[in-house]
């Protein structure tokens, strides 16, 4: 995949990107669950068409750089990865080339978590969440997640040094709850699990 940092002040570079989008099964998709909104768009090329599933339509900023994403959630949530579908073929100079990812409990107290350089790229690019972040929780020793309320994609740069920016798809992913064995309900508290079967 890609040579990434696990600190906030360095760069990973990306290079390249996969055609497929390849994702553990012990993730989920949590886009679904928030409310997005972008700084800026032309008509018809809003925050819909990030999550359409459609590979031909595109986000299209319109305005100065930084151009943003924001993905609030009702309640906090654990993220892993951030995916975005790119295009350096068919965009050109609207190809992000520099992206910062945040996060926080709102826009007053956003952190950088990550930062990464794109190298002409075409397809899924993956970018990890794990890192040095205070808000990072360790879930077997060597994976981390996010826990946060807001997620905040920032491009900062294109390719050609281009002004508008296209993004054609962004998908939040988290890990996926353990649920206990043939249990048609799924028990979140220690209360409910330990009166979950009867004997």
């Amino acid at each position: 995949m890609a040579t990434e940092s696990s600190e906030s002040e360095e760069e990973g570079k990306i290079t390249g990107g996969n055609h497929q989008l390849l994702i553990d099964d012990d993730l989920r998709e949590m886009g679904k669950k928030a409310a997005w909104s972008v700084s800026s768009c032309k008509p018809g090329n809003g925050v819909s068409a990030l999550r359409d599933d459609n590979l031909d339509t595109y986000w299209q900023s319109d305005g100065a750089q930084p151009h943003l994403v924001n993905i609030q959630f009702q309640k906090k949530v654990k993220l892993q990865l951030v995916v975005l579908y790119v295009d350096f073929k068919l965009d050109e100079s609207y190809t992000p080339s520099k992206i910062s990812v945040r996060a926080g409990d709102g826009f007053h107290n956003l952190k950088e978590i990550k930062t990464v350089e794109l190298v002409k790229p075409t397809g899924w690019v993956y970018i990890s969440l794990s890192g040095n972040d205070p808000s990072s929780v360790s879930t077997n020793g060597r994976d981390t997640f996010v826990n946060t309320f807001m997620l905040q994609i920032v491009v900062l740069s294109n390719h050609l040094n281009g002004r508008d920016t296209h993004v054609r798809q962004i998908k939040i992913y988290g890990p996926r709850p353990n649920p206990i064995p043939h249990q048609q309900f799924q028990f979140t508290s220690s209360e409910f699990i330990t009166y979950s079967t009867v004997r």
